[in-house]
């Protein structure tokens, strides 16, 4: 999972445009990932057990089973079991049935992995049992001395361990040996099967081969706009029919109940919309010849809901714009492949932009860090709309606000410890990057 090389500023750009292309400083940071004697001493042991065995059962989108994936691993060394690959659950939003092997490349994982956890393809007939209890309520941030005291005893006594629902379930805070391996699996061993891989970087390289490209992840769909409550900025009849399925599953509405939609988008709780991004890409120094690569699913809209931004960015390109011969046809179906392909492609881009959180974003910031610090704009959407709705702000006055909100966020190094409860998949410095 090495992207493609940045293109560096080169050519005939002016002097916002090469502000625009420039790279961050990575500050001399590379990955390392050196563990302790202590954990090489214990791999030894671990990594031949063939007593005790954790079987996984991953949900949600590609990013957000992603994550699952890794925690299992960490939570298998803690617990000094085997894991069986992970069971992919069938994903009922999008109708993806793919299993483990459609999407990553096994053998890669296990090997990759080999002195750290054992990881074997299926459960020994040994360990079935009629009756198999699956434990799903985990509470949040879970420590490694609570995982043992809670499931060790279980573990020694019947040899397996079932766990679901672990998204966000593991603690973010975690012992360094633990969070390097937690490195070492999302950015290492989570390989893409070899036919996602090599589609998505024949994509990315008809990006690359014209030249740097843009990359954003706009969070358009349908199901996006009725959990965050917000107006699509598409007219009435868009809104009114959001409207309604959000009013018939209020289940679904994620966040505070008892905000306005007018609230919620200037907290920053909504994504950006076609036009927003327009504007926001124009007061960043984006040049309009800029080729924009958009990741994501089908926009609420279709066609009219992007034609804000190609309106402005004429050269406004997807993956079914970019392939060629039917290559894609075999995956339509296919969400998670579909969001491998625009991982690969995003990941290689010279800038990425993210439009509203979500995992795909927070796993592309990352592992964009891990690669030497591509530049990736996170949008201070609570600073930055107020100024949008501004109308005595003119352009030249809007383009130096935006500049001035993003100048420290755009991929520079950053401390996991900066925070609390940073994911060290999003933030590797300082466990996983060493300055050189």
């Amino acid at each position: 999972m090495v992207p493609l090389p940045a293109h560096g500023v080169v050519g005939n750009f002016s002097e916002e445009e090469e502000e625009f292309w420039k790279q961050p400083d990575n500050q001399g940071y590379m990955p390392c990932l050196d563990f302790s004697l202590k954990y090489r001493k214990a791999s030894a042991k671990i990594s031949k057990e063939k007593r005790k065995f954790l079987v996984v059962v991953a949900s949600g989108g590609l990013n957000q089973q992603r994550n699952q994936i890794v925690d299992a691993v960490v939570i298998a060394r803690i617990l000094e079991a085997t894991l069986v690959v992970p069971v992919l659950q069938v994903n009922h939003i999008w109708g993806d049935d793919s299993e483990f092997s459609d999407i990553f490349d096994v053998e890669h994982f296990k090997k990759t992995l080999i002195a750290d956890v054992r990881i074997v393809a299926s459960l020994p007939s040994t360990h079935f049992v009629s009756k198999q209890t699956i434990n799903r309520d985990l509470p949040f941030h879970v420590s490694p001395l609570w995982l043992r005291a809670r499931f060790l005893k279980q573990l020694n006594q019947e040899g397996l361990l079932i766990l679901k629902g672990l998204d966000s379930k593991l603690s973010k805070n975690l012992p360094p040996d633990l969070q390097k391996l937690k490195c070492k699996v999302a950015f290492h061993a989570l390989r893409f099967a070899t036919p996602i891989r090599e589609l998505g970087y024949q994509i990315a390289r008809r990006m690359w081969i014209e030249g740097p490209y843009v990359a954003i992840h706009l969070r358009l769909e349908k199901d996006v706009w009725i959990r965050t409550g917000c107006l699509t900025g598409l007219g009435r009849q868009y809104d009114s029919i959001i409207s309604r399925e959000r009013d018939s599953h209020p289940e679904y509405l994620t966040g505070k109940l008892n905000m306005t939609n007018a609230q919620r988008r200037l907290a920053g709780m909504c994504p950006l919309n076609a036009s927003e991004m327009a504007r926001f890409l124009k007061g960043l120094g984006a040049p309009i010849s800029a080729r924009i690569y958009v990741a994501g699913g089908e926009p609420f809209g279709g066609t009219q809901a992007m034609q804000p931004l190609k309106n402005e960015f004429p050269n406004l390109l997807t993956k079914h714009t970019l392939v060629r011969n039917g290559e894609l046809t075999p995956y339509l179906e296919k969400s998670s492949t579909l969001a491998a392909i625009d991982y690969i492609v995003s990941l290689s881009s010279d800038v990425f932009i993210n439009s509203h959180g979500g995992n795909m974003g927070r796993a592309l910031e990352g592992h964009r860090a891990y690669v030497g610090h591509r530049k990736y704009i996170k949008p201070n959407k609570r600073m930055m709309l107020p100024f949008f709705e501004d109308s005595s702000v003119s352009e030249q006055e809007f383009k130096r606000i935006m500049k001035k909100l993003h100048r420290k966020s755009q991929g520079q190094p950053e401390s996991r410890a900066k925070k609390i409860d940073r994911d060290v998949i999003a933030y590797p410095v300082p466990e996983c990057m060493c300055k050189q």
